[in-house]
Order: C-alpha cells, then structure tokens, then sequence
C-alpha cells in the first residue's frame, strides 16, 4: 500500500507559477520536480477556479462549503426527527 504524499500550499502555487507566469510545460514542471503530470494540471485548474481560496487544506472549508453542511445535518436531523413521530 503507498502513502500519499501531501504538498503545500507555498509548494503547490510555486509550481503553479512556473507553468502559468514562467511559461514551463506542465510536463516540464511535473518531471522536475518528481510529480504527476495530471495532479499538476488539477492544481492548476483548482487554481484558477477558485484564486483566492484554493488549496484550503483539510478541514478549511469555504462558506458555501459550510452553508452545504449545515443544511445536509438539519435535513438528517429533521428527518430523525419526522421518523421518530
């Protein structure tokens, strides 16, 4: 079984820039710096979909995120709660 490896933010957005700002290939990027080609493209795309809040972490979530939670745990709580009668 492999363990998966966790990147940072800064390291994330560092690669991000070569591609983006420096003009690199993504398959430049990817090779040197010993990662997959399609992971750098998804953190390219989660880049530019959500600029300022991208790459969280776990844990972090947004407000929509939050607001989506929320309304999932009343809908389970009501629906004990209508079972329950």
């Amino acid at each position: 079984m492999s363990i998966r490896k966790k990147y940072s933010k800064e390291f994330k957005l560092e690669a991000i820039s070569l591609v983006v700002e420096k003009k690199y290939t993504c398959a430049e990027v990817a090779r040197d710096l010993g990662i997959h080609n399609t992971m750098l493209g998804r953190w390219i795309k989660e880049y530019q979909l959500n600029n300022t809040q991208a790459f969280k972490g776990n844990g972090k979530l947004t407000p929509e995120q939050l607001e989506i939670r929320r309304l999932k745990w009343r809908k389970k709580r009501m629906g004990a709660t209508l079972s329950s009668d």
